[in-house]
């Protein structure tokens, strides 16, 4: 059950975030700034790349590393590829993850490790085994970390990891949008540079000026009536969250919004973008999670017998650059089936500011759902 009341009592939702949650989404457009002048520092904005790599690897752990991969993969679009290698191991622990290299790999090609950790193994090796193989390797992860003197020795390029100086690395940082837009930003930059994508250091700094305008509106001190990553975690109650993303930046902001549901205030929430999303959820609107699915649900005793979980669609959608969009057709459905749908669409701006804005709203209100829910906080 969530608890409404606790939504709109700012003093209340500071003393049970005690991962920093709400901080940490707050912060994000500074996170942004720092790792932009980290990136700088380390000679990325000066380079002069001789041409475009065939493909870029992108690998390191959890849900911050899966969600940059993803992200970088659809801003570079037809560009390059950009595959993200999976880990292998018994456990997901720093010290049991592997990863390795494709066989077709080499000196054409670029590595990128992004990491909230460093201290993890197999991403050393790996990149020695990229170093043999002629690969360049540049890495984004905290400063004097194993992971640094490795990355030196296989003469790659290491960009200190932004840190919130409130806090050290613990372990829901991993998936919070501070580690997040840490990650993120280097690579933003380095992939400018090399010609795969668009972020000028002046697009970076409308991106952070967005996540800061962004928090203003969903802080905790804004009322749920007007507040947009409230109202969305009100409406996501007591429900199995249907993620339809349409554009190139809502595809990946709706595989982490349930990624960190999941991660981080205990939901299940499948995604998948549109138009695909019709037939692939198309039969849950019609099963036992529609609205309208138990005909004795109005006699229900609602005091004893726990509320049964309904699907409610969440509409992702980047501002249409063209006249083709399949948001009237998933409204029709959802409305066909009794379903509720809540819906987010950017302000103008440029693609990184709308992606920007979605991640920001999406990451509020992951973090009320899971204060407001009594998950671990």
């Amino acid at each position: 059950m969530l608890d409404e009341s606790l939504l709109d009592a700012p003093d209340d939702l500071a003393r049970a975030d005690r991962r920093g949650l709400l901080r940490g989404a707050a912060e994000a457009g500074a996170r942004v700034r720092t790792a932009a002048r980290h990136a700088t520092e380390a000679g990325l904005a000066d380079l002069r790349p001789d041409g475009r790599p065939r493909a870029v690897l992108i690998a390191g752990p959890g849900t911050a590393a899966t969600g940059v991969a993803d992200l970088l993969g659809a801003l570079a679009g037809a560009s390059a590829p950009v595959i993200r290698l999976h880990p292998t191991g018994v456990a997901h622990a720093a010290g049991a993850l592997r990863w390795t290299l494709p066989g077709w790999a080499g000196p054409v090609d670029l590595l990128l490790i992004a990491t909230t950790d460093g201290t993890e193994p197999g991403l050393a090796v790996l990149a020695e085994q990229a170093y043999r193989r002629g690969c360049a390797v540049v890495a984004v992860a905290p400063e004097r970390s194993p992971l640094s003197e490795a990355v030196e020795g296989a003469h790659g390029l290491l960009v200190p990891m932004a840190k919130a100086p409130y806090q050290e690395y613990d372990e829901s940082a991993a998936a919070g949008p501070g580690a997040l837009w840490a990650l993120l930003t280097p690579l933003l930059v380095l992939l400018d540079r090399v010609g795969l994508i668009t972020a000028a250091p002046h697009t970076l700094q409308l991106v952070a000026d967005r996540l800061d305008r962004t928090a203003e509106r969903c802080g905790p001190a804004i009322a749920t009536y007007s507040n947009p990553a409230k109202t969305l975690a009100s409406e996501l109650a007591d429900s199995l969250p249907l993620i339809w993303s349409e554009g190139t930046g809502a595809g990946p902001a709706g595989r982490r919004f349930a990624a960190t549901l999941a991660e981080l205030a205990g939901r299940p929430a499948l995604a998948a973008d549109l138009p695909e999303a019709l037939p692939a959820h198309g039969v849950l609107l019609a099963g036992s999670f529609a609205a309208g699915a138990d005909p004795e649900d109005f006699f229900r005793d609602r005091l004893e017998e726990p509320q049964a979980m309904r699907a409610r669609v969440v509409l992702l959608r980047d501002r249409p650059a063209g006249g083709l969009t399949a948001a009237p057709a998933a409204r029709e459905l959802a409305l066909s089936h009794d379903t509720a749908i809540s819906e987010l669409e950017p302000e103008e701006g440029t693609e990184l500011e709308q992606l920007a804005e979605l991640l920001a709203v999406t990451d509020f209100a992951t973090a009320y759902l899971a204060l407001a829910s009594g998950g671990r906080s």
